[in-house]
């Protein structure tokens, strides 16, 4: 129990730079207490004291507005981001290391009984105001954009807008993977960021990530000819960039006299 909440917790970090320290997370997250009081809901449903799990869920609907039914399956390291709205069904299966942020859906289409909502694989992010409906299957690493409304079953690294849902991004396309990997070298999230998305700013992201993929393939050629040639030995790629810090720099001081800028001519030339 307790190493489910440190993970929790670690999670927060990880994705929410707002996030300062554990205490901080432990007491003012929503959606951290949503999932904390679903975990004890659920082991009662499944012990069959359904009316107990019910009013438990409303319980935590009450004082974090998300709902989430008894009966849905959560795995680990799950993190809803703010969460106001947020809404998973009975039957709904969210795998680990995903990522909900508010006002999302995980419903039905159906008032038939059985398998009736969504079932998400590791690693899917959802964006704000996404509805996924219906028994569907959402691959692993799939990236669904904000109010977008999937009705049907998206791919392994894919990623859906629009409404209907619609794919702009294959996960296994070649420029994809090519994007997600040095994205991923530099430190950064390229989620919903695809070439064919609306999005100016999307674009300009991804043309850069293009142009550093292009200069990385010419710097691994370079200096590879220059260990050939005995000048140098040739370099590895750099690690993750996360945990770099820039320092800043320092200020020159003022001197008596000096308005501040070295060297600086008055209007006489001087």
């Amino acid at each position: 129990m307790l190493s489910r909440l440190r993970e929790d917790i670690e999670c927060v970090f990880e994705r929410d730079p707002a996030a300062r320290n554990a205490f901080e997370v432990l007491t003012t997250y929503p959606g951290l207490h949503a999932v904390m009081m679903h975990r004890a809901s659920h082991a009662l449903w499944r012990r069959g004291f359904k009316w107990l799990a019910r009013m438990l869920s409303n319980v935590a609907r009450l004082l974090t507005g998300i709902e989430i039914h008894p009966g849905a399956e959560l795995g680990r390291r799950f993190f809803i981001d703010h969460g106001m709205g947020v809404v998973i069904g009975e039957t709904a299966v969210v795998g680990d290391d995903c990522t909900l942020y508010h006002g999302v859906t995980l419903g039905g289409t159906s008032w038939q009984k059985g398998k009736r909502h969504p079932t998400l694989g590791c690693d899917v992010v959802v964006g704000a105001g996404a509805k996924v409906l219906g028994p569907i299957t959402v691959g692993d690493g799939a990236r669904i954009g904000s109010n977008a409304v999937v009705l049907k079953p998206v791919p392994a690294g894919g990623t859906i807008v629009g409404v209907p849902g619609r794919m702009i991004e294959q996960g296994g396309d070649a420029a994809a993977r090519r994007r997600a990997d040095t994205a991923k070298r530099i430190g950064f999230d390229a989620y919903g960021a695809t070439r064919d998305a609306p999005d100016p700013v999307a674009n300009a992201v991804n043309r850069m990530l293009d142009h550093i993929h292009i200069m990385d393939r010419r710097m691994e050629a370079m200096s590879r000819a220059l260990e050939e040639h005995g000048i140098t030995r040739h370099f590895e790629h750099l690690g993750d960039l996360e945990g770099c810090v820039l320092d800043p720099a320092a200020a020159t001081p003022a001197v008596d006299g000096d308005d501040g800028a070295s060297g600086r001519q008055d209007q006489h030339g001087r």
